[in-house]
């Protein structure tokens, strides 16, 4: 059975998509039908911006996207998943690939999903860090006996877990992983603390838009970040997108789910090779492969 995969925020690259756009007619259109939604030309920032620009959240988002969902929707007959799975943001492409949400209404959800977060961001100082080398459980215990916000935040890969939380709160977190023996706790260059408390301004702000969107059965089960299992009711799908922002991204167990039920292959779909890096560090029998 063959998987496709969508990465998330943290992929992109300057000129991610221009082949696309100029060597595909179908692709040509739907990168302008963006820009035009968006109301700003972001295929400018996309093929010939600077690295600061793509970092810009409100940039980011809708760019990672773009390029995941215009590949899936000009492949097609080669699109043809037994399941789907998308990083976080990357849920957002996953649904849209697999018929859940129109283009252009994926695009305004993700829209709206990249401005409330980065209003969030500013809100409050905040940051992620990743932790190598250490049990889950031994890392949720730890940040259990941090003062101030501090939790796991994606469950990556086995022993590859990031936190996310209010600076010092994170700061303090890493001192105490190192201790307990972790390989790395590397504090990353994000704009905040996504998937913890943190967000839940703008997962009320997010609710209301997810809520207002009309979602279609998909044409294969997605397995969601919030419980890693596979859905295909438009009401269950909706109600753990909501969930999403402030909850754990479980990829780990996404991929151990997706392998019980029956994968052998996965494609992962937009910029970028990390998710292909995730799935071999838990399984070396998956076929993996990419487009970009």
């Amino acid at each position: 059975m063959k998987a496709f995969v969508f990465p998330g925020q943290g992929a992109q690259f300057v000129g991610m998509g221009k082949d696309l756009y100029e060597g595909n007619a179908q692709a040509h259109d739907l990168f302008e039908q963006a820009n035009e939604v968006l109301g700003f030309r972001i295929t400018d920032l996309m093929f010939n911006g600077t690295e600061d620009d793509l970092k810009q959240t409100r940039v980011t988002q809708p760019a990672v996207f773009l390029h995941s969902v215009v590949l899936a929707l000009t492949m097609g007959n080669e699109f043809q998943p037994d399941m789907v799975a998308g990083h976080s943001l990357g849920e957002f492409s996953a649904l849209t690939a697999a018929g859940v949400l129109p283009f252009e209404q994926g695009l305004k959800l993700v829209e709206a999903r990249a401005l409330a977060m980065q209003k969030a961001c500013e809100a409050a100082p905040s940051t992620m860090a990743a932790i190598l080398g250490l049990p889950d459980e031994k890392v949720e215990e730890i940040c259990a006996t941090i003062q101030g916000v501090c939790v796991p935040a994606n469950y990556n890969c086995p022993g590859q877990v990031v936190i996310s939380g209010e600076v010092e709160a994170v700061n303090t977190a890493c001192e105490k992983f190192k201790e307990a023996g972790a390989r790395r706790a590397l504090p990353l260059k994000v704009g905040g603390a996504f998937h913890s408390p943190l967000m839940e301004p703008a997962r009320a702000e997010l609710a209301q838009a997810i809520d207002a969107a009309q979602f279609s059965t998909p044409r294969c089960p997605i397995y969601q970040n919030v419980d890693a299992l596979p859905h295909t009711d438009p009401a269950e799908i909706k109600a753990n997108l909501v969930k999403q922002l402030t909850a754990p991204v479980r990829w780990s167990h996404i991929v151990q789910n997706m392998i019980a039920d029956g994968m052998t292959e996965a494609m992962e779909l937009g910029p970028g090779k990390v998710l292909q890096g995730l799935i071999a560090k838990t399984s070396r029998d998956i076929v993996l492969s990419g487009k970009q």
